[in-house]
């Protein structure tokens, strides 16, 4: 069984970081990792021209194992923004088409579809969050399967809602999509790293992500993991590591029109980062060594400690376990007035959430202990009374 990792993490010790959802702390492991790509860059004799391929390679074949998928399907990507590009200008959308997603997205899966469907006078189709509170997540997905139609030509959304966590029917979602012909687009980036996700399952034809977050790795980091349906599509940026047999530097200049293999087309310009790609190699291989079900299992204690400390008093209420996920999920408060008062509670207790809507998101992870779920309670309570 997982315990608290606090140790492996330089956040002081008299804070309680239920942020995870806002920025991933980085662990000393990958803080060390970056030193020493600073100390190789700041001599380039140490880096070779394979460097340029190898890190990258490394990097690509841990995530595919993360989310149980092929190396050659995963492509290094500096945003989720960069990734769906991949889909939105490889895709045609007509009039008679329509674009579905959850109400309330995160702006970097959104504007790529409103620019397409204000060009192309397709239909953003968006399905907005069910006003009951207790079965949030039930009567949403259903919601979003009933807006899938003959027409509907993509459907994208992410795998937990990143203002409280409540949690979508990948595999559901998917089969419909497939049934109906459209792509089907999955930003991993609120889940990925603490919540299991098996690419072979889930089938999407794309699936991005980005690093700094669940991932505990830099920022400006980040994958794209294509499908069959768009793998051999055109890349938007033509770089000179896409291309076929770039690791040989004396046959730069022997232009070619074919690319590297599979995904890789996808690569970012400059994705060998000698600083950032060592980082996140690091911290996805201590993800995969603590096992992500065991992170989510050890975030499910969190909550339940502080449902427990809460005691269903004072008119704060959480979505039941089944409908969100443990890593993330949002506290609702009895009257959304009070929300400033509970922020300087928590800022003056040092206990730091973000506040998405009219609710308290809090996103704790394996740093995170008991204490820090008492001390949130503790302040919740204290500005209700």
């Amino acid at each position: 069984m997982l315990t608290c990792q606090r140790d492996l993490f330089s956040l002081p010790p008299d804070t309680h970081y239920l942020n995870c959802a806002y920025l991933g702390p980085l662990m000393k492991s990958v803080e060390a990792a970056g030193i020493e790509g600073m100390h190789a860059k700041a001599n380039p004799t140490r880096i070779s021209a394979q460097d340029f391929f190898t890190g990258s390679e490394a990097v690509r074949r841990r995530f595919a194992t993360l989310i149980n998928a092929q190396p050659n399907q995963v492509a290094l990507v500096p945003s989720v923004s960069y990734g769906v590009a991949i889909a939105s200008q490889n895709f045609d959308l007509r009039k008679t088409h329509n674009v579905v997603m959850p109400g309330e997205e995160f702006p970097s899966n959104v504007y790529a579809w409103m620019d397409r469907c204000a060009r192309d006078g397709a239909e953003l189709r968006i399905v907005e969050r069910p006003r009951d509170v207790q079965s949030t997540g039930r009567n949403w997905n259903a919601r979003i399967l009933e807006a899938i139609d003959a027409n509907t030509a993509v459907v994208t959304l992410t795998a937990v809602h990143w203002t409280d966590g409540t949690r979508f029917e990948l595999e559901e979602i998917g089969a419909r999509a497939r049934e109906v012909g459209a792509l089907f687009i999955v930003d991993g980036t609120q889940s990925i790293g603490a919540l299991p996700f098996d690419f072979q399952r889930v089938q999407p034809d794309l699936l991005v992500c980005a690093a700094y977050k669940w991932l505990l790795g830099p920022y400006q980091q980040g994958f794209a993991v294509v499908g069959e349906r768009l793998i051999d599509a055109q890349p938007f940026e033509m770089s000179w590591q896409n291309r076929e047999d770039s690791e040989d530097f004396a046959r730069l200049v022997d232009y070619t029109t074919a690319y590297q293999p599979g995904a890789r087309r996808f690569d970012a310009g400059e994705h060998a980062n000698f600083i950032l790609v060592p980082m996140l190699d690091e911290s996805i291989r201590q993800i995969l060594e603590w096992g992500v079900e065991s992170i989510q299992e050890y975030c499910a204690g969190l909550g339940r400690e502080l449902e427990e400390a809460l005691g269903g008093n004072d008119g704060f209420t959480v979505n039941p376990p089944e409908e969100r996920g443990a890593h993330l999920f949002g506290v609702r408060v009895p009257n959304a007035r009070l929300i400033p008062a509970i922020l300087e509670q928590l800022a003056r207790r040092k206990v730091y959430v973000s506040q998405r809507g009219t609710s308290l998101r809090v996103s704790p992870n394996v740093y995170n202990a008991p204490e820090d779920m008492a001390a949130l309670a503790e302040a919740l309570r204290a500005a209700v009374t």
